[in-house]
């Protein structure tokens, strides 16, 4: 049975070129933190995550800065139990990107997002984001669900898959 084109493109991604890798991490790291891309860099997982090549879908870039997931150390003052540096964000890096690409972008709403890449200093992301009053999204039976007023802040109320994972939800 022969297989499609989305099935190499997954394939490529399981086993990377990296001199390709490195370039292209590169060239993201002189990038903006938050950077809108015309298509995907990987198709078939967004494909996969509800995107469509049409008017009314955006996929953002997302970098983030690794570590710095603890409070803070506190200087004197206190008994030495209560100087401890203690874990303060429960969220996922993925999480924390969907919510600053909706921050951005706040008349869209995040449908899903993917990892594409990471290197010593950054972790990054695209994000696909939907317009709910497009008429081409309204008119779209698959998609339309997102411009219901319940679905408003999906990012913030951890609506999206990988703000269901964070908070234990499964996906």
């Amino acid at each position: 049975m022969s297989k499609g084109m989305y099935h190499y493109i997954q394939q490529a991604w399981k086993k990377p070129d990296m001199t390709e890798l490195r370039r292209r991490m590169t060239e993201f790291r002189k990038g903006k933190a938050i950077e809108r891309v015309e298509k995907p860099l990987r198709l078939d997982r967004a494909r996969a995550l509800g995107y469509k090549a049409k008017p009314g879908f955006v996929v953002v870039r997302v970098k983030l800065m690794r570590g710095g997931r603890k409070k803070a150390h506190i200087g004197g003052g206190r008994r030495s139990k209560r100087k401890s540096t203690k874990k303060i964000m429960k969220s996922s890096y993925q999480w924390v990107a969907e919510q600053r690409a909706a921050r951005r972008y706040r008349n869209l709403e995040v449908l899903n997002s993917y990892w594409v890449g990471e290197d010593g200093i950054y972790y990054f992301y695209e994000v696909i984001l939907v317009d709910p009053t497009h008429p081409q999204i309204l008119s779209d039976p698959t998609i339309n669900w997102i411009a219901n007023p319940a679905n408003k802040g999906r990012a913030f109320r951890g609506l999206t898959s990988s703000a269901k994972k964070s908070r234990d939800q499964g996906a």
